[in-house]
């Protein structure tokens, strides 16, 4: 049996979710990834994976063996990059997570710029609005609003994103602009299902006295590109990051409402797992974003908090 031949198709196999699709990333014949599979269990004495007609799951073994496996095959690529440094660009798979909306709009551009400049690489993207566990999953980097997550992370800053209040200039032609926060409360607001506390948006004075403002109207949605649009039909104001709405500020399809209050803001992280040693691929990535976004295109400036809102 060839260990390392085996540790790879198992730890493919976890990652791809089927022999088949393991067998298709592989490039060679599900019965040998099957092959290698069953010949590694035997070796260790040891199911690793539970099959069933429908799905297949990592036996309570299986899964401390492969995140064993992810670091000892993510040190051996180390270990080639090294040898190979001063001498060859970053290669191999780099498997990267991000939220849909900011990876549609924002990110495409920075993952085809990072394409072309290393072509060694492939990339494997998944968009996904869901909370994807980097280490459990065979993730190699994430891009992250907000929180990082998990001790077993480590998160570089290379952005940041502000909420904006705004709405359509027709709203504000049929409904006038509200003049401090507190005025949200007779107009028709947009609420989003996943912002921290539920319908209340929060602002800061120039004092620095914080308003919390519980908003209402007649839309809720989970989707935060959803209720911008809406917001563009001129359904009501809207409450977003500005990496949602700001071509559309940009555009005049929305204009900023009370603008002179600071609204909050969030770090956007590359994040990877906190291993020894970062491979080339990902730090090269990590350099790559952060060279992109230093001049983030969704950036609206925010005004110095005024006094004539007190």
């Amino acid at each position: 049996m060839d260990k390392l031949q085996a540790i790879v198709a198992f730890s493919s196999v976890v990652e791809a979710g089927s022999f088949a699709r393991a067998a298709q990333r592989l490039d060679v014949s599900v019965s040998a990834v099957s092959r290698h599979v069953s010949e590694l269990e035997a070796h260790l004495d040891a199911r690793l994976l539970n099959r069933t007609t429908r799905r297949l799951s990592l036996t309570e073994t299986g899964r401390a063996f492969y995140e064993r496996s992810v670091q000892l095959l993510s040190d051996l690529a180390e270990a080639e990059e090294a040898a190979h440094a001063g001498t060859a660009s970053p290669r191999g798979t780099l498997r990267i997570t991000c939220a849909i909306t900011f990876g549609t709009r924002h990110f495409a551009p920075v993952i085809a710029s990072f394409a072309a400049r290393y072509p060694d690489v492939r990339l494997d993207i998944d968009l996904s609005d869901r909370a994807v566990d980097l280490v459990d999953e065979g993730y190699d980097a994430a891009l992250r609003i907000g929180l990082i997550g998990s001790q077993q992370l480590v998160g570089r800053k290379v952005a940041e994103t502000r909420m904006i209040c705004c709405a359509a200039p027709a709203y504000v032609a049929r409904h006038g602009a509200p003049k401090k926060p507190e005025e949200l409360a007779r107009h028709r607001c947009l609420t989003y299902e996943y912002l921290g506390a539920r319908n209340t948006w929060r602002f800061r004075a120039a004092d620095g006295e914080e308003h919390a403002i519980r908003v209402s109207g007649p839309l809720h949605s989970n989707s935060g590109r959803f209720l911008e649009a809406m917001a563009v039909e001129g359904l009501g104001i809207a409450y977003e990051p500005d990496f949602i709405v700001g071509p559309d500020l940009h555009a005049g399809h929305l204009v900023r409402l009370l603008e002179r209050w600071e609204l909050p803001s969030s770090p956007i992280y590359v994040v990877y797992p906190s291993r020894r040693h970062l491979s080339a691929k990902v730090r090269a990535f990590a350099e790559h974003v952060a060279e992109a976004f230093r001049t983030p295109a969704w950036t609206i400036e925010p005004k110095r908090p005024g006094s004539r809102h007190r």
